[in-house]
């Protein structure tokens, strides 16, 4: 019997999960309560059925997927619907929150009276003819959720209490984001210094790999900046007992922020950064 699934919010990551789903024959539940034309949009073409919020818990699996700095709030709100439903599907948290955050989470939806998950989503939003992205699970009766790998989804469970798979996942996006964080600070800087040109000519010359993943990853993180910010302060959290790392990624934070600021107003480092990674001319 196939599973229904509900999937909040529909942002790029949630509408493409759910459309997966959907192209295996699920039906995916949502919500777009106070949503943009945009997320509204997104939904439709990915065959999400919108639904009231009280009607997502008619679903056997709740996927939260939103932007790290709001799953508290909405695992709060989704609490109170619980508290007075008669179903109560299986929570699973799949956003970027540290395990404490994870723990306070979990602790809302668990009071209420409802099956909950960890879950880490490593990688891109899916894509046609793309394999991923990995949904690493874990939690009680986290076998549960090996279903969703007959409907598309690459779910892989993970031995371990609550909070193993929100590590792992901050652990990852501290790396990879972090790596972004590093490369647009420098590149900045050089061009505030006037050594941009030759650093780009060494880079290329020296480590062109690494200069080829800035040009996808550094522009790509533009309309995502907004979101990072929140996730970097995660990290700093799961880094907790050193102070360096703390440190690191709460400066981290401050670059997104003002990086996202930028990108919402006169695009100037935006700007800056596009033309530094610009491809060189063909010959």
């Amino acid at each position: 019997m196939k599973p229904v699934v509900a999937i909040v919010a529909p942002g790029s990551m949630g509408a493409a999960l759910g459309r997966r789903l959907v192209e295996h024959g699920v039906s995916v539940l949502t919500s777009l309560e106070d949503r943009s034309e945009v997320s509204r949009r997104r939904a439709a073409e990915a065959g999400l059925r919108s639904v009231q919020p009280a009607e997502l818990l008619d679903a056997d699996f709740l996927l939260s997927v939103v932007p790290p700095g709001a799953a508290l709030q909405f695992a709060e709100r989704v609490a109170g619907l619980l508290r007075a439903a008669r179903h109560k599907p299986t929570f699973v948290d799949c956003n970027a929150v540290s395990p404490v955050t994870l723990a306070r989470i979990a602790t809302a939806i668990s009071d209420a009276g409802a099956p909950f998950l960890d879950a880490g989503i490593i990688g891109f939003p899916p894509r046609a003819a793309a394999a991923g992205p990995h949904i690493y699970a874990c939690g009680p009766q986290v076998e549960r959720l090996r279903v969703l790998r007959d409907f598309g989804l690459e779910i892989r469970l993970l031995d371990g209490p609550l909070g193993t798979a929100s590590a792992l996942k901050m652990a990852y996006a501290g790396i990879t984001k972090g790596i972004v964080a590093v490369g647009t600070s420098m590149l900045l800087a050089a061009e505030r210094a006037g050594v941009a040109a030759p650093l780009r000519a060494e880079l290329l010359e020296s480590q062109a790999s690494v200069l080829a993943g800035y040009t996808r990853s550094i522009p790509g993180m533009f309309g995502k900046a907004y979101r990072w910010v929140a996730e970097m302060q995660e990290i700093a959290s799961f880094a907790g007992d050193d102070p360096a790392a703390v440190q690191l990624f709460s400066a981290a934070a401050a670059l997104y922020e003002r990086l996202a600021a930028d990108v919402a107003g006169e695009r100037r480092e935006a700007m800056t950064l596009e033309r530094l990674l610009e491809p060189p001319p063909a010959h």
